[in-house]
């Protein structure tokens, strides 16, 4: 993976978390009052395991598990995982990355997973 899509990864990411923390902010009074209480200036520096556990699971939206994603996807970013497939070990495409920038498995595989789901 190139060092300009890995940054473009990374930016790309920081706005959703951006965004998905601003939802969860105006949303969630706990949530408003736990990011506060933390005295973060700027929403980026707010990681999900500084946040209470327990204010997590009384929010329980998919926007929690979302930020989840985004917060592995940014981990996977600086251990040089991210863009490889959890399940088969390949590379996930740029066009896949680019669209949801926390995939975590390929196209096949997570197509091979959804068929196994249904059934």
């Amino acid at each position: 993976m190139d060092e300009k899509f890995k940054a473009e990864m990374q930016r790309k990411l920081a706005e959703l978390k951006e965004e998905v923390l601003n939802t969860l902010i105006n949303e969630n009074k706990d949530f408003r009052t736990a990011v506060e209480d933390m005295g973060v200036k700027d929403l980026a520096d707010v990681a999900s395991n500084d946040i209470d556990a327990r204010i997590l699971e009384a929010i329980g939206t998919k926007d929690t598990v979302r930020l989840k994603k985004i917060e592995a996807a940014l981990g996977r970013l600086e251990n040089g995982r991210f863009g490889i497939c959890v399940s088969c070990g390949k590379k996930i495409t740029d066009e896949r990355l680019s669209a949801i920038p926390y995939a975590v498995m390929c196209i096949n595989c997570q197509s091979h997973s959804e068929r196994r789901r249904m059934h």
